[in-house]
């Protein structure tokens, strides 16, 4: 496609030279190029379709890399990209040695912060733009956050901590409310209104002129200030953001590039924080993700004639089939809740919910409430199961242990997207689950096919009680470790030679390798068992003392190594007295990459062709 407006900007500030008049042609054309990319690439689009015209007039009026621009959550950030000299680099999007799906500083100094997760943008953006204070710096700190970032207690904790910083802007992003004619129409024209520079200096002078009156001066600039924030409250609703000590001005019309671009300039001088409330649609540009995007949030490559509805055609993956399971066994047991933070199609609980709507419950981007809130319901005798991505489970450590843990209460942890994760790199990693749910106890299970997933699901829903987990990776099932099928064992010796003394042992997704590495080393004329676990935290007594006859083991596990179920089961077997040579193969978080799976194993020495080399090098 001939994008011939986007061609001529090369640099952070080419947009500049743009006249206003073609702003608008610049958005559309930046539209279909994210639309035609992202199909080919994967990647995050319906949060950046909704903010084009936000990036666009902020880049108009801000000086990058002097100002800082922040996102919230950072994969809104593909326009930015764009507009700072990265537009080739989106062939590449996600990909290994390509450009990431988030903010990046490794990539350019426009990118002011690391951001991947949601809720946290604005306390960084207060922390830079008080550095800039305390160092003279001459610049403005905005962050975009998005409305749903504003469900998770973080974007709180920071607005009451904002102080008088009259160098930062905070712009809500709010891609779910709609205004009416008339309370739109009175809305822009108070925006129009209130964001003239003029306004500002008339507002200080008088203020000022009324304080020096004697005896009644300030109560008069106190009964002005109540009047006004009477007539804001009845309008707009803003007196939370103001009391917090906010200027707000909105809503405004986050479509209306060229109104975005003469407010922001029209701000360059302001006397407080400013807080500006853009009502924007998400998935802006592409029919079927404004209508659906909650699907279109994070997407594989897809056929633009050819596109699916996710209600009744669901993509085959662990989420898919963790969702319908988890429907199905809704119906044999009443007390059976399902908790989500956002991510209802992402985890597969649209089916949960398009059956059970009362008993499903997405609490919005607040995976610490999400844990506290099945800690309650499971005290009332109801059965909660938080389906939540790894990454993410991370945020709720404190509630899993204080919350759940601590009281025993019978809440099921199912644990998405756990191990390596395609495409995000270093911020979405599923790597750290192992080690914080078994550290406190928890029982933890991880399939490694479809078969199993469903097995062990029904078997921690009907069965066990308590807190527990199961972890399941992201995508498909590989065909080797699905022609295993379940045997509803918590351990399975999956490969066995006569007289080995080598087994490498693993679980979840990465038996894959572990079983390609035996097939590797048979060619070598080595044989090895290979010993695939479910039950991983507590190991099973069985699989250490079956263990204890061979002399070489390699343990391999797609998470961190430091803490997790390797190192636990190399001290089991000392404990248990056993002399042989122990082999671990873990995740080095030091060393994360966005690239897809095949290559992060490579990358982390988890590939068969590494474990096996592993095994030689060992025996020679």
């Amino acid at each position: 496609m001939s994008y011939p407006l986007l061609d001529t900007l090369h640099a952070p500030g080419d947009v500049k030279r743009l006249p206003e008049s073609q702003l608008p042609a610049l958005c559309e054309e930046i539209r279909d190029f994210l639309i035609q990319s992202v199909s080919s690439t994967g990647g995050h689009l319906s949060s950046n379709l909704g903010v084009v015209e936000l990036t666009v007039a902020l880049h108009r009026a801000l000086n990058l890399p002097q100002d800082k621009l922040l996102f919230d959550v950072g994969h809104q950030c593909y326009t930015h990209k764009l507009l700072t000299g990265r537009r080739e680099g989106f062939a590449e999007l996600r990909k290994k040695d390509g450009i990431s799906g988030f903010p990046s500083p490794k990539e350019s100094a426009c990118d002011a912060f690391v951001a991947g997760h949601g809720s946290s943008a604005l306390s960084t953006a207060i922390g830079i733009a008080r550095a800039k204070k305390i160092k003279g710096e001459p610049g403005r700190v905005v962050v975009i956050v998005g409305d749903g970032a504003f469900t998770g207690g973080m974007v709180y904790e920071g607005m009451n901590n904002i102080g008088s910083l009259n160098n930062l802007v905070v712009i809500l992003n709010d891609n779910k409310m709609s205004i009416s004619k008339n309370v739109g129409a009175m809305a822009r024209y108070l925006t129009q209104l209130r964001t003239d520079p003029k306004y500002f200096h008339v507002k200080a002078h008088m203020e000022t002129v009324l304080e020096r009156i004697p005896v009644v001066g300030s109560d008069v600039v106190k009964l002005l200030q109540a009047g006004k924030k009477a007539i804001r409250q009845g309008i707009y609703h803003s007196t939370m953001f103001e009391e917090m000590g906010f200027q707000y001005i909105g809503p405004v019309d986050g479509h209306d590039v060229n109104a975005l671009s003469q407010m922001f300039t029209n701000l360059e001088e302001q006397y407080s924080p400013l807080f500006i409330h853009a009502v924007t649609q998400k998935g802006k540009g592409l029919k079927p993700a404004e209508e659906n995007p909650g699907e279109f949030h994070a997407v594989s490559a897809f056929d633009l004639d050819h596109l699916t509805d996710p209600e009744i055609s669901p993509k085959d993956s662990f989420s898919t089939k963790f969702g319908t399971r988890l429907a199905e066994l809704a119906a044999v047991e009443p007390r059976l809740c399902a908790v989500t933070a956002a991510m209802k199609y992402g985890t597969g609980l649209q089916f949960f919910k398009a059956r059970y709507p009362i008993r499903f419950f997405d609490v919005g981007m607040a995976e610490e409430h999400a844990v506290t809130f099945c800690g309650g319901l499971a005290s009332q005798g109801l059965l909660p199961v938080a389906a939540i991505y790894s990454t993410f489970f991370q945020r709720a450590y404190d509630q899993i242990i204080h919350d759940v843990n601590l009281m025993q209460l019978d809440v099921l942890f199912a644990v998405d997207r756990a191990g390596l994760v395609p495409g995000d790199g270093e911020t979405h990693q599923g790597i750290y689950d192992t080690a914080f749910f078994s550290h406190v106890g928890i029982p933890l299970y991880a399939p490694s096919n479809y078969a199993e997933l469903e097995h062990w699901l029904e078997v921690l829903v009907t069965g066990r009680r308590g807190p527990r987990a199961i972890r399941y990776p992201r995508g498909q099932e590989s065909a080797s470790l699905a022609a295993l099928g379940c045997s509803g064992n918590p351990f399975d010796l999956i490969r066995q030679e006569d007289g080995s003394r080598t087994v490498l042992v693993s679980y979840g997704a990465e038996a894959e390798e572990t079983l390609a590495a035996c097939e590797l080393l048979a060619q070598q004329g080595i044989q090895a068992d290979c010993c695939k676990l479910v039950q991983i935290y507590p190991l099973p007594q069985e699989c250490i003392e079956l263990l204890q006859r061979y002399d070489t083991i390699l343990f391999a596990e797609d998470a961190i190594g430091t803490g997790g179920i390797g190192e636990q089961l190399g001290f089991a077997l000392l404990q248990a007295g056993w002399k042989g040579t122990y082999l671990s193969a873990a995740v080095d978080n030091r060393r994360l990459l966005h690239a897809n799976v095949p290559e992060l194993r490579r990358a982390q020495g988890l590939d068969a062709a590494a474990l096996a080399q592993r095994i030689i090098k060992e025996q020679k």
